[in-house]
């Protein structure tokens, strides 16, 4: 089994996304987790902050380091998962299920024409070690 779900698609800024009918939810994957460590403290946005493709919609504090999250879709958030602020580690333990970010409300869904599918973003992530 691949690390990376085939249904899901894959930014160049280590983002995934599960389309689900009109609505993208948002997290890290496997690859952007092992880089940053133990994630210590998840900044997300507020449900109805809108955004714009590409941009930074919070950040992701390990020992590490802090890495920004940036949407790879234009959206509306609808929801945030409320677990990672008492629990930010589920990033580390589950990053393509439980340790999702946001889900948003897709306002331009042919954006995602642009992103990668699991196999190529497995060479991509290969090729940046």
């Amino acid at each position: 089994m691949s690390t990376y779900p085939d249904d899901y698609l894959y930014s160049r800024e280590h983002e995934w996304i599960r389309i689900e009918e009109d609505h993208a939810v948002l997290g890290i994957t496997e690859f952007a987790q092992s880089e940053l460590g133990d994630v210590v403290f998840v900044e997300l946005p507020e449900p109805g902050d809108v955004f714009d493709a590409d941009d930074e919609i919070g950040t992701i504090e390990s020992v590490k380091a802090v890495a920004e999250i940036y949407t790879p879709v234009s959206g509306e958030v609808v929801e945030v998962n409320e677990d990672l602020a008492d629990r930010p580690e589920i990033v580390n333990q589950d990053p393509h299920e439980r340790g999702w970010l946001v889900r948003l409300r897709l306002s331009k869904p042919d954006e995602t024409s642009s992103l990668m599918n699991a196999r190529d973003y497995q060479q991509f992530a290969a090729s940046t070690k």
